[in-house]
């Protein structure tokens, strides 16, 4: 199931929820009770495993210098 972070506009309250992809977006504060919460978006970790990532591992030699 998706977490997705929210903050509120209106008091910086700042809370984490696990929802399904059918759920309606939180849009009311649990904290002030106002219309003012937003999805946080931020950038999603990327790891690269095992081989072929760098010009050195080709392994044939061909174009690197």
């Amino acid at each position: 199931m998706p977490t997705y972070h929210y903050r509120c506009k209106n008091c910086g309250y700042d809370f984490t929820e696990y929802q399904s992809f059918d759920d309606d977006p939180i849009t009311i504060c649990p904290s002030c009770h106002e219309e003012q919460i937003r999805k946080v978006f931020s950038a999603v970790p990327i790891e690269f495993k095992g081989h072929g990532f760098y010009r050195t591992d080709s392994g044939s030699g061909k174009g690197s210098k």
